[in-house]
């Protein structure tokens, strides 16, 4: 048996479309999925006729983040510290803008994909969060630090230190994303903006983005170090083994405690 692609990739003109293609998993991300991602999204960057790339999920959810069960099956350093960081995507030194196409829930790692994209348009049925906090462990696929740099540090900090889930209008609201719009609407939309992109000069769209970048990101690299060496010891705890025990087994976690 073939077992199907954890990642589709279309190209359209010089518009290019990720799909994550694990539904019957939320599209969680595995060791496979992170690797197929990488190469997608390194194939549109090495492509001169891509533009724009539209990033979305199959199925009723964008991404549920890492996939624990694959997580607890030794996967954990390929899905996170692999080529491109988290999923082969939140580390990715990229020229060319994707588009968060977010065409259901985006939780934990699902929201940290969205939020290392440059635009996203939403349906307005989704929910994001960081729930990490309750697994034993931290947002360390950049979440943390991209969140404080767009949100206010009350929001950030509530967001993640209880884990509750905002709406997409909350998310509208804040500035997270750029639409809002029904399910029937979104690729629609999120075509017509890589359109309105793309008719832009190439040279001219990949300096601008450089720039914005820059200006909001602080020292990347000492943040990237702090969020590596939080995440690590967050991982070999032994609340984040219990934490994952406790999802997978639908109850209340123990913790052991700071």
């Amino acid at each position: 048996m073939i077992e199907k692609p954890a990642v589709l990739l279309e190209i359209d003109g010089n518009i290019a479309t990720i799909t994550l293609n694990r539904p019957e998993r939320r599209n969680a991300v595995n060791a496979l999925l992170a690797k197929a991602l990488n190469e997608a999204i390194e194939k549109c960057e090495d492509d001169s006729s891509v533009s724009v790339t539209i990033l979305t999920g199959a199925g009723s959810s964008f991404c549920a983040g890492m996939d624990l069960v694959a997580f607890g099956n030794g996967e954990g350093k390929a899905i996170l510290h692999g080529s491109g960081r988290f999923a082969g995507f939140v580390g990715v030194k990229r020229r060319k803008p994707v588009i968060a196409a977010v065409n259901g829930p985006a939780m934990a790692g699902g929201f940290e994909i969205m939020l290392a994209c440059d635009l996203a348009v939403s349906v307005d049925t989704t929910v994001f969060g960081l729930p990490e906090a309750r697994r034993g462990l931290i947002a360390g696929a950049g979440g943390v630090f991209r969140l404080a740099r767009r949100l206010p540090i009350a929001v950030v900090n509530e967001m993640t230190l209880t884990g509750d889930p905002i709406t997409a209008a909350r998310a509208l609201e804040l500035g997270l994303v750029n639409r809002v719009v029904p399910s029937e609407s979104l690729m629609k939309t999120a075509r017509e903006l890589a359109e309105k992109i793309a008719a832009s000069a190439p040279l001219s769209v990949s300096l601008s983005l450089d720039l914005a970048r820059t200006a909001a990101s602080g020292n990347e690299e000492v943040l990237w170090h702090l969020n590596d060496k939080y995440l690590d010891q967050t991982i070999g705890s032994e609340d984040a083994q219990e934490g994952a025990r406790a999802f997978l087994e639908k109850r209340s976690p123990i913790w052991r405690g700071v």
